[in-house]
């Protein structure tokens, strides 16, 4: 039987956001609080899964980036590199009246170095726009390669 997707375990130290209605730009939260991962000294491939659970396009206006910045600071403070963005449209107003993005699984693959520097922190960042009702909800981890 073919696969289209892998299975993954869940890593509680790893988890990235534990779910709620995405309503404002903010970075993801675990336990109702901003969640920043120390990947290490070292360079790190990784995936983030995410699984969305809801997504609204009543308006057809509604878009959300849920972007995975890297930092040199633990609290986000200064140096912010986006090193990966999912872009999730709501793409009635482009395409008719059928939307782009669906419940699912979704990756995004990404790593910690760039231009031959370390950025030791990760979070995932999330931008909202358009007409908020029912919105987006999704939980999202990551995985070390």
């Amino acid at each position: 039987m073919t696969r289209n997707q892998k299975d993954f375990t869940p890593d509680a130290d790893l988890e990235l956001r534990d779910a709620g209605l995405v309503s404002a730009d903010a970075a993801s939260l675990v336990d109702s609080a901003a969640k920043i991962v120390d990947l290490g000294a070292g360079r790190v491939d990784f995936r983030i899964i995410i699984d969305m659970t809801v997504v609204e396009v009543a308006t057809t206006n509604e878009i959300l980036d849920i972007m995975c910045q890297v930092s040199s600071s633990a609290t986000f403070a200064s140096v912010v590199k986006t090193v990966g963005v999912l872009h999730f449209p709501a793409a009635a107003a482009a395409h008719g009246d059928t939307d782009a993005t669906a419940v699912g699984r979704y990756e995004l693959h990404g790593c910690n170095e760039q231009n031959g520097v370390i950025y030791r922190y990760l979070r995932l960042y999330e931008e909202y726009t358009g007409t908020i009702d029912t919105g987006f909800n999704f939980t999202a981890w990551l995985v070390k390669q």
